[in-house]
């Protein structure tokens, strides 16, 4: 039997599949919208809390450095991102190397909530006093990354922040 005809034979055999398989997905804008601003808002809340309980000091120190050099921060923050990318598709290229590229990821994502909660502490707390605690900080920290999300387009804006806190924590280790 040549290709055509074995072709031919499946067809007639397993008949018409185009109404056997049917996917109905509801996409909703709005449910995807306030889903992620309630995650902005409690990754940064649980990550800035964290940070602030373990390494206070180091905390205090990021943010300054994100206070006094904004831009040279977040020009960091979006060298090392870019390197990041090209380190990871040269890992991944080689195959063998997604064996690397998988925790390296792991570990980029989570010096970026680090870097990015950290930020928006150090926005927060120009907005608010920190002398009674950091309760009210991290929750206009996590109120700012929160609506930045809800607001759909704010998405650019907290990537902005983000890579300033990004390079603030690289900044001394690389």
């Amino acid at each position: 039997m040549n290709l055509v005809a074995t072709a031919s034979w499946l067809l007639l055999q397993l008949g018409d599949l185009t109404n056997a398989v049917s996917v109905d997905v509801d996409l909703d804008p709005a449910v995807g919208l306030l889903s992620s601003a309630v995650g902005s808002f409690l990754l940064t809340v649980a990550v800035g809390a964290i940070m602030v309980a373990l390494a206070p000091a180091f905390t205090e120190s990021k943010m300054e450095r994100i206070r006094a050099e904004p831009l040279g921060s977040f020009l960091y923050g979006f060298t090392c991102l870019v390197f990041v990318v090209l380190v990871t598709i040269v890992l991944v290229i080689t195959i063998i190397g997604i064996f690397v590229a998988i925790p390296f990821l792991l570990a980029t994502m989570a010096i970026w909530a680090v870097g990015s909660a950290i930020a928006f502490l150090a926005i927060a707390e120009r907005l608010v006093d920190s002398e009674d605690g950091w309760l009210r900080p991290l929750l206009v920290a996590g109120a700012l990354n929160g609506a930045l999300a809800l607001s759909g387009i704010g998405w650019l804006l907290s990537f902005c922040v983000g890579a300033a806190g990004f390079g603030a924590v690289l900044r001394d280790y690389l």
